[in-house]
């Protein structure tokens, strides 16, 4: 793999690892996305819907269309936020809480595989990478909004 650049590396692994949850989602008739909104929303208090998009990392259009299905099947269910009367809170059902453990046992199922067959060195080197790769691009340290783009 070294002859590969880095981002598609990056590209080709989160497919992989995509394609494998959408597979195991499939046999219970939802969705990766499903899966992560489930475990991004706080099953005590619930969580605004604002916050909800940049949590995950997701569009609006896309979270739209996510939490509209996540509310048909009966997972989630949406409430007047009581600090702001224009805001919503997103809960989760009895149900949408039953998904949600169910979730989080794959994703920790994923994480221990990972962990039984990369050493705790090569582990940490991996968080150290990504989280360098992930402050450069958020302080804009590799395209400079700045630069002069050619017309």
């Amino acid at each position: 793999m070294k002859d590969k650049t880095i981002d598609y590396i990056f590209r080709t692994t989160w497919l992989a690892i995509n394609k494998m949850y959408n597979e195991e989602a499939a046999k219970f008739e939802t969705s990766m996305s499903t899966g992560f909104a489930l475990l991004s929303i706080d099953p005590e208090h619930g969580t605004a819907s604002t916050s909800l998009g940049p949590k995950m990392g997701m569009e609006a259009t896309s979270l739209s269309r996510t939490l509209k299905t996540m509310q048909e099947k009966g997972l989630i269910e949406r409430r007047p936020n009581p600090e702001d009367g224009r805001g919503v809170i997103i809960h989760l059902t009895e149900f949408g809480r039953e998904k949600r453990a169910y979730s989080r046992e794959k994703v920790l199922t994923f994480n221990e595989a990972i962990r039984k067959n990369v050493s705790p060195e090569k582990l940490e080197s991996f968080y150290e990478v990504a989280d360098i790769i992930n402050n450069m691009i958020s302080n804009k340290k590799i395209y400079n909004q700045k630069e002069h783009i050619p017309k």
